[in-house]
C-alpha cells in the first residue's frame, strides 16, 4: 500500500502570476541564512481551503534560491495526481543570481508521466514533472501551484524546512475550514498556538516562521520532524470517494478501513476446498497457519496495484485467487480469507514499514502507514505474517516491520499494538576465520559465519533477490581488503520464527601482511573492522536513535611462517558504556595468532548530550580494530 500523494501538480495557470515580482537577488539573502545552505527558501505561502468533505483547494506559492549543485534536486517539481485530485494550474519562472527573470515556464515543458514502474502492474496515478535545468549558481526558481482535492482523508502537512542544508527566510501555512468543522493539528518545533480567526462562517488557522538557518546533518537521528518545524493536520470527519469516516481516534480510523474492505474476503469454492485439504488433518493452529502461508507464497507474487480509492481499497480474495498476484493489501486480505476458511481468526494490520522506521506519532491519529501485514492471535502468542514475501518463514517479520506500533483492524475498529522486537538474544552473528600467511605476506582464508534475526536479513535478501554473479559482486563490495579473490562462497538457510543463515567464504588475499626486511606487520582483525567515525558536534540538537540491539563475536586464527617472533604485543581493549560493549584481544602461541573480538550494541533513544560518549565508543573501536602486531624473523 502506497500513500497516495495528493499535492498534485497541475496545468498552466490561466491567470497571470504575481503582479510584481519581489527582488530575488541572491545578494540580499542574510549572511546567517547562507551558511551551510544548499537551498534558501526565500518565501512560501500555502493556503488550504476546505469547503466540504470532497472540496479542498490548495494553493502553494514559493521561491527557492539554489546555492550550489547539491541543491539542484530541490528545483525539481515532481508531483502526482489521479482520481481524487483535479488539475487546476501551475506557473513557474527562473531568475539569475541578480534576480533578473530569465524565462517563464511554458505549459509544453511540463511532462506528464505514468505512475507505473517495474513494481507496479496497474496504477491510475500520473505525475507532472518539471525542471528548468539551470546550472549557473546561485539561481532562483518560483512556482505557483493550485490543486483541488476530492477527499479529506489526507490533509496537507507543513515542513517549511525540507532538509538540514535548507534555510528558510519566510514560510506561511494557512487553512480555513467551516466554523463547525473539527480540525486537529499536531505541531513540532512550533511552541506557539496558530493564529486563529473566525469570520463569515469560516475558521482560519495560520502558522508562520522566519529566518530559519540551515542545520548540520546529524547521524543516528530520529525522524526529521523532531529536528525542525512541522505541522500535521488531522481531519475529524472525512470522505474518500463514497466512503465517509472519522479519524479522531485510532478506533475510528480502523472502522473506516474495515468498512472500506468489508466483504472482500470471499474465496472461490476451489480455494475453499484447497484450504481444507491443507489444514483439516492438522491439529496445531501454528501448523495450519504455516501450511496456508506456504501455499500463499508458492501460488502468489507481489505486484503493486494502485487503482481506485487512492490505492487503499483492496482487490478481493477471488481476484488474487484467479490472477495469482496482488499488492500488500490484496495478498494480506487473501491470507486472512484463507485463515478464516480454516477457522482461524486473523487481522488485517496497517504498518509503517521500512528498516529503522520504527517511530510513529502514536498520540495523533492520522494515516502514517505505507504497508499491510497480517497478525494471527493465538492463545499463547501472536503469529505475524509478511504476505508480500515468497521467502520469509511464517512468524518472522524482519527489520522491515519489527518493533513498531501498528494498527490492528477488526469489526470493532482499530487498535494500536506492537510488532515483535528482536533483541540482542535474537540478533546474533558469530564468525570463525582461519588464515595462513605466506613468507611474502599473501593469505589464504576460510570464513564461516552464522547469523540470526535481523543480522541475517541482508544475507536473506541477497540470496533470494540476486543471481550468483550479483551475489559475488555484493560480497566484493562488502569485503574491505586491498587485493583479494573470492575463490568460493555458499549459503545455508535455517528457516523458522527466528531464521538463521550460514555463510562460507574461501578468500585468497595478496600481500595481506606487510613484509619489510625482517619484519612482518599483521592486523589480526581481517574482515570485521568498524568504519564508523563521528565528527565532534557540540551543538547537537536531535536525540540519538539506535534502532535495534545486536551482538557479534569474531574468532580469527592466523598461522604465520615459521621463524617469526612477536616484537610488539597486542594491547587488549575493553570499552563499555550505555551504547554498547566492545572487547578485543590477541595472543600469540608459536606461529599461531588467536584473535577474539566481541561487540554489543544497545538500542534506544538517548539525549543529544550523549553524542560525545557515542563518538568515543566508535572512535576507540575504530582504532582497536586496526591494531597491528609486529613480528621479526630470527
Amino acid at each position: 500500500m502506497t500513500r497516495y500523494l495528493y499535492s498534485t501538480l497541475l496545468l498552466l495557470l490561466t491567470v497571470p502570476a504575481l503582479a510584481a515580482d519581489p527582488d530575488y537577488n541572491a545578494a540580499l539573502i542574510p549572511k546567517a541564512l547562507k551558511e551551510n545552505a544548499d537551498v534558501v527558501k526565500r518565501m512560501e505561502r500555502i493556503t488550504v481551503k476546505l469547503d466540504g468533505l470532497k472540496d479542498v483547494v490548495i494553493v502553494r506559492t514559493y521561491a527557492l534560491t539554489i546555492m550550489n549543485e547539491n541543491g539542484d534536486d530541490y528545483a525539481n517539481v515532481f508531483e502526482s495526481y489521479g482520481q481524487l485530485g483535479d488539475v487546476r494550474g501551475i506557473h513557474g519562472a527562473l531568475y539569475d543570481a541578480n534576480g533578473k527573470q530569465l524565462r517563464k515556464l511554458k505549459s509544453s515543458e511540463i511532462k506528464d508521466l505514468s505512475g507505473s514502474d517495474n513494481s507496479s502492474l496497474m496504477t491510475d496515478t500520473r505525475y507532472k514533472h518539471h525542471n528548468f535545468y539551470h546550472r549557473v549558481y546561485p539561481y532562483t526558481i518560483v512556482y505557483e501551484i493550485e490543486t483541488k482535492e476530492k477527499q479529506t482523508f489526507f490533509l496537507p502537512d507543513w515542513f517549511p524546512q525540507s532538509a538540514p542544508s535548507y534555510a528558510v527566510q519566510q514560510s506561511l501555512f494557512e487553512i480555513s475550514v467551516p466554523e463547525d468543522y473539527q480540525l486537529r493539528w499536531r505541531a513540532f518545533g512550533y511552541p506557539a498556538q496558530p493564529l486563529q480567526k473566525t469570520e463569515k462562517g469560516k475558521k482560519t488557522y495560520t502558522w508562520e516562521v522566519k529566518d530559519m538557518p540551515a542545520l548540520e546533518s546529524e547521524p543516528f537521528s530520529k525522524e526529521w520532524h523532531n529536528r525542525t518545524t512541522a505541522v500535521y493536520l488531522g481531519p475529524g470527519e472525512f470522505q474518500m470517494d463514497a466512503y465517509k469516516g472519522q479519524m479522531a481516534t485510532w478506533q475510528d480510523l480502523g472502522k473506516f478501513v474495515y468498512e472500506l474492505n468489508k466483504g472482500r474476503d470471499v474465496l472461490p469454492d476451489n480455494i475453499k476446498a484447497k484450504v481444507h485439504e491443507l489444514t483439516d488433518a492438522l491439529a496445531d493452529p501454528k501448523q495450519k497457519i504455516a501450511s496456508l502461508y506456504r501455499y500463499l507464497q508458492q501460488n502468489t507474487r507481489y505486484i503493486s496495484i494502485q487503482l481506485g480509492i487512492g490505492g487503499w481499497q483492496t482487490f478481493d480474495a477471488a481476484y488474487v485467487a484467479g490472477k495469482g498476484y496482488g499488492d500488500c493489501k490484496a495478498l494480506s486480505n487473501y491470507m486472512c480469507a484463507l485463515l478464516k476458511e480454516a477457522g482461524i481468526r486473523s487481522h488485517y494490520t496497517l504498518v509503517k514499514a521500512g528498516r529503522g522506521e520504527t517511530e510513529m506519532i502514536e498520540d495523533f491519529p492520522i494515516s502514517q502507514f505505507n504497508h499491510i501485514i497480517v497478525s494471527v492471535p493465538l492463545s499463547q502468542d501472536t503469529v505475524w505474517l509478511e504476505c508480500t514475501s515468497q521467502t520469509l518463514p511464517p512468524g518472522y517479520l524482519s527489520g522491515f516491520t519489527a518493533n513498531r506500533a501498528v494498527l490492528l483492524v477488526d469489526e470493532s475498529g482499530g487498535k494500536l499494538v506492537r510488532t515483535p522486537k528482536y533483541g540482542m538474544e535474537q540478533n546474533l552473528r558469530r564468525s570463525r576465520l582461519t588464515a595462513t600467511i605466506t613468507d611474502n605476506g599473501d593469505a589464504q582464508m576460510e570464513v564461516r559465519t552464522h547469523a540470526t534475526g535481523q543480522l541475517q536479513d541482508d544475507l536473506h535478501a541477497t540470496i533470494h533477490s540476486l543471481s550468483r554473479e550479483k551475489q559475488l559482486e555484493e560480497l566484493r563490495d562488502n569485503i574491505n581488503l586491498p587485493s583479494y579473490e573470492i575463490k568460493n562462497f555458499g549459503y545455508k538457510e535455517f528457516p523458522g520464527e527466528l531464521p538463521a543463515i550460514d555463510e562460507e567464504l574461501n578468500i585468497s588475499a595478496a600481500a595481506y601482511a606487510s613484509v619489510t626486511g625482517k619484519r612482518m606487520f599483521i592486523t589480526p582483525n581481517i574482515l570485521s573492522r568498524s568504519g564508523v567515525r563521528i565528527q565532534e558536534d557540540t551543538a547537537r540538537r536531535s536525540e540519538i536513535f539506535l534502532p535495534f540491539s545486536s551482538r557479534s563475536v569474531d574468532t580469527v586464527l592466523i598461522t604465520i611462517p615459521e621463524g617469526y617472533t612477536p616484537e610488539t604485543s597486542f594491547q587488549p581493549v575493553t570499552v563499555s558504556n550505555k551504547f554498547g560493549k566492545y572487547t578485543c584481544s590477541a595472543t600469540v602461541t608459536g606461529n599461531r595468532i588467536t584473535y577474539v573480538r566481541a561487540r554489543e550494541t544497545y538500542d534506544g533513544v538517548f539525549p543529544p548530550s550523549d553524542l560525545k560518549t557515542l563518538r568515543s565508543f566508535y572512535e576507540e573501536m575504530y582504532k582497536a580494530d586496526r591494531q597491528r602486531i609486529v613480528f621479526v624473523k630470527q
